[in-house]
């Protein structure tokens, strides 16, 4: 079935058909067509463009295919050029001429505008819950690891000691920020296009107000042109994700570091990795890498739908189709990435001996060493060059500022005393970062339950 046909003597080629249709990616849609279909026809009763017992014979006849499509005892044809055509045709062919008033004062431009933006309202909502529950994964690895010492870096260099629990939740604030960004999204999406037609809106007298209430929109379109024609909110919603996967690949780089044998911060479990055909002894992290690389295909999508829709004249352009291929591909990519990720972290073994080695060496306890002499009434420039001395000396001397005798220190600087060791212990140096966002215990602890707050508010 073809609703454009009647203009045309001549059948489509196979050929055109196959390479016009979408109906092998826009099925996915058939709850959303349905949905705005029901409230589209009982506006269309409501406001007496046709009988009541008609709309309500539509509503019924739209509710028996999608549970027939849901029973599985009804195939969506994959010949149909789109998700819309399939609907009303087999509407049409259960009531008859009933069936065709269906689409009075509506095109398939706004039509397939409501279908897109109902299905991603609620991917975005799927697309948080699984947010969410990476982020209670992150604070339950916080909270338990609030006090496990490690190496903070810049650079890739071993910088300042910090816990393993606040490393973590610098992840927790990131992904707290996407969640945010999606939500922002969504409020953006909560405009309805349906009733702006093909571009120019329709003689007849709707009341875009009762459609809009049934299908859960806070607005309607002001303009008909930008109505059909936008595809802001698919661009935005593929930025956001790309951010989202920004922050996974961040995360499964520093995995894979971490499992790594330089590191062996963390062992992954079996379940999340993979061995060598040829290599007996290999345990790689694939999980993670996959992760990292899926990045790119999300990436991908967010560039194809910007240079789809940078050229396009207003309003309605074919070229539109190509938007649901990338923004559903971003949008399985994303929930398939959170699905594999949060239980790769959740059972994941930590080795904090190893974390506490690795910090002992590299000197990340210099910074200390040079506030100590602050707080002795040194200026911090004077502090900085004699630490910086003295890592030299360490160095030469392949010692540690801990191993480092205090005659040695004196030498260089005859402020210091025996309560230096004491200021640049390990555990010290973190803990007492108490300042707002440092890494001392409380903080972590403090700043897991803001984030399970935050989660369960906007739940």
């Amino acid at each position: 079935m073809q609703l454009w046909k009647g203009r045309f003597q001549k059948a489509l080629s196979k050929t055109t058909n196959d390479f016009n249709s979408s109906i092998s990616f826009d099925s996915r849609m058939f709850r959303e067509d349905i949905e705005g279909s029901i409230a589209h026809s009982k506006m269309l009763g409501e406001c007496g463009i046709i009988e009541k017992e008609e709309a309500e014979k539509i509503g019924q006849g739209l509710r028996g295919i999608l549970a027939d499509i849901e029973s599985g005892s009804l195939a969506i044809d994959p010949e149909a050029e789109d998700i819309h055509t399939f609907v009303e045709g087999e509407l049409t062919s259960r009531l008859g001429d009933t069936g065709k008033r269906l689409h009075t004062a509506r095109s398939r431009n706004d039509q397939v505008a409501v279908d897109l933006r109902l299905y991603l309202r609620r991917e975005i909502a799927n697309t948080i819950t699984l947010l969410n529950g990476l982020l209670s994964v992150i604070c339950d690895k916080a909270e338990q690891y609030a006090e496990t010492i490690m190496p903070g870096y810049t650079h890739l260099q071993r910088a300042q000691p910090i816990t393993f629990g606040h490393h973590l939740l610098a992840y927790g604030e990131m992904l707290l920020r996407d969640a945010d960004r999606l939500r922002d999204c969504e409020r953006r999406m909560e405009v309805m296009p349906l009733g702006c037609g093909a571009l120019a809106g329709t003689t007849y007298p709707i009341d875009r107000s009762i459609t809009a209430k049934l299908l859960g929109f806070d607005a309607v379109a002001e303009n008909s042109l930008d109505g059909v024609s936008d595809r802001d909110y698919c661009i935005e919603l593929a930025s956001a994700l790309s951010i989202i996967m920004v922050h996974l690949s961040r995360f499964s780089e520093e995995m894979i570091l971490w499992c790594s044998h330089e590191f062996k911060f963390i062992e992954l479990d079996d379940a999340f990795s993979t061995g060598s055909s040829i290599m007996p002894q290999k345990k790689n992290p694939d999980i993670a890498e996959l992760v990292r690389g899926k990045s790119g295909r999300v990436f991908g999508d967010l560039m194809g739908l910007l240079t789809v829709m940078k050229g396009i004249p207003l309003a309605y352009n074919k070229d539109m189709q190509e938007d649901k291929e990338a923004i559903f591909d971003a949008v399985d990519t994303v929930k398939m990435c959170l699905t594999a990720f949060t239980p790769m972290l959740d059972t994941m073994k930590v080795l904090p001996q190893n974390m506490r080695k690795a910090a002992a060496g590299g000197f990340i306890n210099a910074t200390d060493c040079a506030d100590y002499l602050v707080k002795k009434g040194l200026p911090f420039r004077d502090a900085y060059k004699a630490t910086g001395e003295i890592v030299a000396l360490c160095i030469e001397k392949d010692l540690t500022l801990e191993t480092l005798p205090l005659d040695e220190y004196r030498k260089i600087c005859d402020v210091f005393d025996e309560g230096v060791y004491e200021a640049i212990g390990l555990e010290r140096c973190a803990y007492e970062r108490r300042s707002q966002g440092g890494p001392c215990p409380d903080n972590v602890r403090r700043n897991a339950a803001r984030i399970r707050a935050a989660i369960a508010e906007k739940a």
